[in-house]
């Protein structure tokens, strides 16, 4: 069971997130800056992006660094916590990426029975 205070848990909601495991993963080589980072992603936007990243630096995965320059420069990293979930977030990659055909079949085939479905007999 997962329980409110069960770690596993917690590890779900960290990256229940849509972009969490990806801008996590984006970070894996480095620091970016977030313009590079949303170029690297794609499809995220400024606003989602900023949320992502501070949710990411609450829980401790990511670092915020402020360089006092003219423009200001701002660079996320990972930290070793960050880091640590490199590998899960890779696994889950493999298995996407091994099932990902069987998972859209199965979609395809939920959204055939929903459409039979509302259709009116007769």
């Amino acid at each position: 069971m997962f329980l409110a205070d069960c770690q596993a848990r917690l590890a779900f909601d960290l990256i229940a997130n849509t972009w969490s495991a990806v801008v996590v993963w984006a970070l894996r080589h480095g620091p970016r800056r977030p313009g590079e980072l949303r170029a690297a992603i794609g499809g995220v936007s400024p606003k989602v992006l900023t949320e992502t990243l501070r949710r990411l630096e609450s829980n401790g995965l990511v670092v915020r660094h402020s360089y006092a320059e003219a423009p200001p420069r701002v660079e996320y990293e990972l930290t070793g916590l960050g880091r640590s979930l490199l590998e899960p977030i890779e696994r889950l990659g493999e298995w996407a990426f091994a099932h990902a055909d069987e998972v859209m079949a199965a979609q395809d085939r939920w959204e055939t029975a929903d459409e039979l479905e509302e259709r009116p007999a007769g």
